[in-house]
C-alpha cells in the first residue's frame, strides 16, 4: 500500500517544495510526498497521510487540532503536536537544568497587565508587592526580558539595570515574561537536530541582521567544546521528544549555555541558512520522513506526559564520539563555513 508524506506549511517558499521534490526524487517504492490539503475534518476520521511534516500549526489552531486528530488515527507527525502544544521555554530551561545542561539564571514573572477577562479577584494568589530585589539579586544585570513562550526575537529586551527593566516590563502587555541572565558570549552556535540523532553545528551571530547571522569564516573551535555542544543538543531533544529542532548555545568562558531550544519549526530558508545548511536539512528531514513512513515509530501509541518528562521517548543513547572524531567535527564546521565564504 502506498504511503503518502504530507508537508504542512505557511509563508515559507524554499524548504517545503525542496522537501517534496527530494523525497519524490529518491524514488522509494511505495512512498511519495505532496503538499497537504485539508478542509472540514470529521472527528476520528483517518487522514490519507502516513507522515506529516508540520511547519505551521503553531500559528494556526485549526491545523493543530487537525494534526492531533491525525495522530490519534495513526499518522506520524513531525513534530508531536500534543507535546508541542504543552511546551514552553521556561519549562525548557527548568528541564535543561535538571538534565545537567548549562542554562543562564532565569525567573518567570507575572503578567504586567492582566490577560483578557482577568481581574484583581482572579489573582489573589499572587505575591504583592513582588520581591523585585530578590529577582534582580538572583538573575543580575545585564539580562534579557523575553516571553516565556515566544520566538523570532519578538518582544525581547536587553536590559542593563532596574530602570531599563521596568521600562521594558511596562511594554510587555499581557505576556508572561522571563528575566534571564545575559551571557557574554565569545562563540555562539545554532544546531539543527533531526531524528534525535543527526546534529549540524552552525556558527551563528544573533547580533547581526537576520540574513547575515550564519557566520561564514569562523575561527577554529576547541574539539571538546564542539563535542559538548553536540551532546547537550541531543540530550535536550531526546528529553523533549522533538524530531526536528534547533538548539542555540551561547558560549562564555568555554561553557555552552543553552539559550533557545524550542524551535520545532526552525528556519530552513535557503537564503537565510545558506546553500550547504539548506541541503543538509532537506536531506535529513526527507530521510527521516521516509523512515517514519516505512516503519512508524509508535510514539503516539502512549500519550502520557511522564514519558516525555523523563526522556523515555528518545532512542537509545549514542556512545560519545572519540577525541579524534570530535576534532574532525570541529575542523569540519570551520572548513564548511570557510568554503561558503569563498
Amino acid at each position: 500500500m502506498a504511503k503518502t508524506i504530507g508537508v504542512l506549511f505557511g509563508m515559507e517558499n524554499t524548504f517545503p517544495g525542496a522537501l517534496v521534490e527530494r523525497i519524490n526524487s529518491m524514488n522509494i517504492e511505495g512512498v511519495r510526498a505532496e503538499f497537504c490539503e485539508v478542509g472540514g475534518v470529521k472527528m476520528a476520521e483517518p487522514s490519507k497521510y502516513a507522515v506529516i511534516v508540520d511547519r505551521i500549526s503553531h500559528d494556526m489552531p485549526f491545523y493543530r487540532a487537525w494534526l492531533k486528530n491525525c495522530a490519534l488515527t495513526g499518522t506520524e507527525i513531525i513534530n508531536n503536536p500534543f507535546w508541542w502544544s504543552a511546551d514552553d521555554k521556561f519549562f525548557n530551561y527548568a528541564l535543561a537544568a535538571r538534565l545537567g545542561v548549562a542554562v543562564p539564571r532565569t525567573v518567570l514573572l507575572p503578567h504586567k497587565q492582566f490577560p483578557p477577562d482577568i481581574t484583581e479577584r482572579s489573582v489573589r494568589n499572587l505575591q504583592f508587592p513582588l520581591d523585585w530585589d530578590g529577582v534582580f539579586d538572583y538573575v543580575k544585570f545585564p539580562a534579557f526580558l523575553k516571553p516565556h513562550d515566544g520566538g523570532g526575537w519578538r518582544d525581547v529586551f536587553h536590559v542593563h539595570d532596574r530602570e531599563e527593566f521596568f521600562c521594558a516590563y511596562d511594554q510587555s502587555r499581557d505576556l508572561a515574561m522571563t528575566l534571564q541572565a545575559a551571557v557574554n558570549f565569545k562563540e555562539y552556535f545554532r544546531c539543527y537536530v533531526v531524528g534525535q540523532q543527526d546534529v549540524r553545528i552552525m556558527p551563528y551571530d544573533p547580533r547581526q541582521p537576520h540574513h547575515l547571522r550564519y557566520v561564514q569564516n569562523p575561527p577554529p573551535y576547541d574539539p571538546k567544546l564542539i563535542k559538548r555542544v553536540e551532546r547537550d543538543a541531543l540530550k535536550l531533544c531526546r528529553a523533549l521528544g522533538y524530531d526536528l529542532n534547533t538548539v542555540e548555545f551561547a558560549v562564555e568562558n568555554g561553557i555552552p549555555y543553552a539559550i533557545d531550544f524550542m524551535n520545532p519549526a526552525p528556519d530552513a530558508d535557503r537564503v537565510s541558512v545558506g546553500e550547504e545548511n539548506f541541503e543538509w536539512i532537506v536531506d535529513k528531514v526527507a530521510k527521516l520522513a521516509i523512515k517514519r513512513a516505512q516503519k512508524p515509530s509508535g510514539a503516539m501509541n502512549e500519550l502520557r506526559w511522564a514519558g516525555f518528562l523523563k526522556g523515555e521517548r528518545g532512542p537509545a543513547p549514542v556512545a560519545p564520539a572519540p577525541k579524534k572524531a570530535a576534532k574532525k567535527i570541529a575542523k569540519k564546521v570551520s572548513k564548511k563555513a570557510a568554503k561558503n565564504a569563498s
